[in-house]
C-alpha cells in the first residue's frame, strides 16, 4: 500500500494515529529498508515523550516516583471562594485603629489598578477591623474571634501573610491560583499533582473534588474547568462527589444486575477497546479502560466512604453537628479526611461565600462560622490519627481585601485587593506555630516584596516541592511546548515555611 493511500485510508475512518502507530503500519508498505533508520531515531525520541507524558504513577494503586523525598504524599486544598478579609481573619493590624476613617494616601496606593466597583468612589477611607484578635497558642499567633476554633490549631498553621497575585477580578484570579494562569485551558493543580504522583488507591481517583453547600445569596459561581485535566490525559481530572443523592451520578446500577455480570460487561468493554486500541493507538483509549474499571469499583467503594454512621460520636463532638449534614463545610472537611485515609492524593474543597463588597461586618461572621470549625476539626483529627505529618493543607482565597471601605456607613464593604493578603498551610513539612512576610501599617503593601513576598507561582512551587517534585522539571509537552504549573517565569518553592 502507497503511503498516500494509507493516509487517505486513515482519514476516511476518522482515525486519530499516533506517529509511532503511523510509522508501524506504514513499514508494510513503503520503502521499509530507508525507513527503518528514521524510524529508529524517531521512537526512542517518542518513547521519552511518552515515557513523560503518561506521567509516572499511571496505574491505579501504583504510585510514581518523585524527583527527591517527599514531606508529604497527598493535599487537602480548602478554597474560600471570593477571597476572606485578610484585615478581619488572619493580619492583625493595631495601626489601623489609628489610621480609620483617614484617606488613603496616593503614595501607599501607588497607582494601583482599582475594580470598576470602586474606581468611582471620590474618597477611599481607611476602615479598621470590625473584630478583636487574640493570641492563641505556645506560638502566640494573633487570630480574629471570627475564627475562634482556629486558635486550637495555630501552633500547627503557618500564616503566609505576604501572598499576592495578578489578577483582580475573581474569575482570573482563582483560575490562576487553581491552573497557574489567568485564561481558562492548563490543567489544575490537582490534576498536575494527579499526573506526577499517580494513586495511592485503586477503588477511588486520585483527585477527587467536594463543594461546600451555597448559603451566600452573592455566592461566587465555580466552573468545572477548575478541576479539568486540560491537555493531560483525562484520567487525572478531578470527580466531584454530590452532597444531595447518589455521590456520583449512575452510582447504583439502574438495571440492578449482579456484580458478575457487571464485572463480565466490564471484561467485554475492555477487550473491545483493546482491540480498536491496537487499530488506531489512541493513547486515550487506555484512559476509557481504566475510567469504566474506576467505575465498577467506586460502585462498591463509594457508598463505604460516604456513610459516616460508623464514626464515633467523639467525631462529631470534633467536627460539630454540621458534620451530619452532607454538603456542609464540616461535613466535607471530615469526608476529605476519610478520602485521604484511602488513598486519595488530592482533595480539593470550595467555599463559595466570601464575597462581600457590602455588609462585610454583617456577613462575614456567617460565612466564617460555617467554615471556622470544621476547617479546625480537620488539623486536629488529622494530627490525632497520625496522619498530619504527611498530609499538606492550604486554606485561603484568590485575593485579599482593602483596608479602605467600599460605600460607607456600618454597612460598608472591601473590594478585591490582590497586592497582600494572607492564607495558612499546615502539616505535610511546613513549619507549624509560625507567620511568613509582613505587611505596612496600612495593610496595603507587602514589606520587602522582593525578598519575602509570595507569588502564586510561589505557592505552586512550594506545594510541588513538598510533595518531592522541582516545579521546573514537572512539565508536558503539548502542541510543542513544555508546560508547567508555574509558568516560565523565575519562581521559588519558600523554603522558609518548611520545617
Amino acid at each position: 500500500m502507497r503511503e498516500t493511500d494509507l493516509k487517505d485510508a486513515l482519514i476516511e475512518e476518522g482515525l486519530r494515529a499516533n506517529r509511532r502507530h503511523f510509522f508501524g503500519h506504514s513499514l508494510r508498505g513503503i520503502g521499509a529498508i530507508a525507513l527503518t533508520g528514521l524510524l529508529n531515531k524517531a521512537s526512542s525520541a517518542d518513547e521519552r515523550t511518552l515515557a513523560s507524558n503518561n506521567g509516572p504513577g499511571f496505574a491505579p494503586g501504583q504510585p510514581g516516583p518523585t524527583h527527591f523525598p517527599a514531606k508529604a504524599k497527598r493535599v487537602i486544598y480548602l478554597c474560600q471562594s471570593g477571597a476572606p478579609s485578610q484585615i478581619d481573619t488572619f493580619d492583625y493590624k493595631p495601626s489601623l485603629d489609628k489610621l480609620d476613617g483617614q484617606e488613603l494616601p496616593d503614595s501607599i496606593r501607588q497607582g494601583q489598578r482599582l475594580t470598576g466597583m470602586t474606581s468611582g468612589q471620590k474618597s477611599f477611607p481607611i476602615a479598621k477591623s470590625f473584630v478583636k484578635f487574640r493570641q492563641y497558642g505556645k506560638s502566640g499567633q494573633w487570630i480574629s474571634d471570627l475564627l475562634p476554633h482556629h486558635g486550637k490549631i495555630a501552633d500547627d498553621i503557618c500564616i503566609v501573610k505576604s501572598m499576592y497575585t495578578e489578577a483582580i477580578n475573581h474569575d482570573p484570579a482563582i483560575t490562576f491560583f487553581q491552573t497557574g494562569h489567568q485564561q481558562p485551558g492548563r490543567p489544575c493543580l490537582g490534576s498536575w499533582i494527579s499526573y506526577g504522583l499517580g494513586s495511592e488507591s485503586a477503588d477511588l481517583p486520585a483527585f477527587v473534588v467536594l463543594l461546600d453547600k451555597n448559603s451566600d445569596k452573592q455566592a461566587q459561581p465555580l466552573y468545572a474547568r477548575l478541576w479539568g485535566s486540560a491537555f493531560l490525559p483525562s484520567n487525572h481530572q478531578g470527580v466531584k462527589l454530590r452532597s444531595i443523592g447518589d455521590p456520583v451520578l449512575y452510582l447504583k446500577d439502574p438495571t440492578k444486575a449482579s456484580v458478575e455480570d457487571r464485572r463480565r460487561l466490564f471484561d467485554r468493554l475492555a477487550e473491545l477497546n483493546q482491540i480498536r486500541q491496537a487499530q488506531v493507538g489512541d493513547p486515550e483509549i487506555q484512559t476509557r479502560i481504566a475510567a469504566y474499571e474506576m467505575a465498577y469499583r467506586m460502585q462498591m467503594s463509594v457508598p463505604d466512604l460516604t456513610d459516616v454512621s460508623s464514626e464515633p460520636e467523639s467525631t462529631f463532638d470534633l467536627y460539630g453537628a454540621d458534620a451530619k449534614q452532607p454538603g456542609t463545610h464540616a461535613a466535607n472537611c471530615l469526608l476529605a479526611r476519610r478520602l485521604v485515609e484511602r488513598g486519595v492524593r488530592f482533595v480539593q474543597i470550595y467555599h463559595r461565600g466570601w464575597d462581600h463588597h457590602g455588609n462585610l461586618p454583617g456577613r462575614h461572621p456567617l460565612i466564617a462560622k460555617e467554615v471556622d470549625q470544621g476547617s479546625a476539626a480537620l488539623i486536629q483529627d488529622l494530627r490525632q490519627r497520625g496522619l498530619l505529618e504527611d498530609t499538606l493543607v492550604v486554606w485561603g482565597g484568590e485575593f485579599g481585601r482593602t483596608a479602605y471601605k467600599q460605600g460607607g456607613g456600618d454597612k460598608y464593604g472591601r473590594d478585591h485587593h490582590p497586592r497582600c493578603f494572607s492564607i495558612w498551610l499546615a502539616g505535610g513539612g511546613i513549619r507549624g506555630g509560625s507567620s511568613y512576610g509582613q505587611t505596612d501599617d496600612w495593610c496595603y503593601n507587602i514589606v520587602d516584596r522582593e525578598t519575602h513576598g509570595v507569588h502564586v507561582h510561589d505557592l505552586n512551587a512550594t506545594i510541588l516541592h513538598l510533595l518531592g517534585f522541582d516545579h521546573r522539571r514537572l512539565s508536558y509537552r503539548f502542541q510543542g511546548l513544555d508546560y508547567r504549573l508555574t509558568g516560565v517565569e523565575e519562581h521559588r518553592p519558600v523554603k522558609e515555611i518548611i520545617a
